[in-house]
């Protein structure tokens, strides 16, 4: 009975007009509108300045571990042991300190991702006012729809126009 109650509902909500129904693709609109690109951009340049960080730390301690190899046969056990602690201790920080700052930066993403979608929320409601839209469906869960029925390039349109650039 609750299926046969379901698929009349589907029917007449349907059946009363499609123009009422629009889709939206959000991550289209977070890639390839103005704002989007410029946290893109910032979020690229902070991952390339942490590689860069963390392959200079890296070649470092690599280096350090080949040097205390190199003196294993030279040196005393308990001097070697000493100075291998040393290093598994840098090695624990590295990580540490590398995994901050990975987690710092999806920080910063998902924090600048959230302020996007603020923006972006009293716009797409405007629009399905003025355009007499009743449902706004995230494209991610449409299988099959007609394009006319897609509103996420006059979304990133209207973005474009009152965002630009967000301080990150």
């Amino acid at each position: 009975m609750k299926v046969i109650s379901l698929i009349i509902l589907i029917f007449f909500s349907f059946s009363s007009s499609f123009a009422e129904i629009a889709y939206i693709d959000i991550n289209h609109i977070l890639n390839k509108s103005k704002v989007g690109i410029s946290l893109n951009s910032h979020l690229k340049s902070l991952n390339d300045e942490f590689s860069v960080t963390y392959s200079k730390i890296e070649t470092k301690i690599i280096k350090k571990e080949k040097e205390i190899l190199a003196q294993k046969n030279i040196i005393k056990k308990n001097e070697f042991d000493k100075k291998l602690l040393v290093l598994s201790e840098e090695i624990k920080n590295y990580r540490k300190d590398k995994q901050i700052s990975k987690k710092n930066i999806n920080n910063i993403q998902l924090e600048n991702t959230k302020k996007i979608l603020k923006l972006l929320n009293p716009i797409i409601t405007k629009y399905v006012e003025i355009n007499s839209i009743s449902m706004v469906i995230p494209k991610k869960n449409i299988i099959v729809g007609k394009k006319n029925l897609d509103i996420t390039d006059d979304i990133i349109k209207i973005l474009n126009e009152q965002i630009q650039t967000l301080n990150f």
